[in-house]
């Protein structure tokens, strides 16, 4: 789903999640519903606020990495936070 970004409409999303063996009736009736619409927005929103502009991203202690990270860089960061803190 990172790879292709533009085919995260409703249908396809229905569509990978049968593909993946997903209870069908179960996920359309949560994505149908607009269960989480409301905390998803929320995240969106706070993402936006902390810097987020796209997928992936995460934050280490605080640290905020953009894009997909090789092992070694988010390795040396959790070593250095772990560091930091004794």
């Amino acid at each position: 789903m990172f790879g292709d970004q533009h085919a995260l409409g409703v249908d396809q999303l229905k569509e990978t999640a049968a593909k993946l063996g997903v209870d069908a009736d179960q996920f359309n009736e949560c994505l149908d519903s607009g269960k989480y619409y409301d905390a998803i927005q929320a995240d969106i929103r706070d993402g936006v606020v902390a810097g987020v502009q796209g997928t992936p991203a995460m934050f280490i202690n605080g640290r905020f990495l953009s894009g997909a990270q090789p092992y070694e860089n988010i390795a040396a960061i959790v070593d250095e936070e772990l560091g930091a803190n004794k």
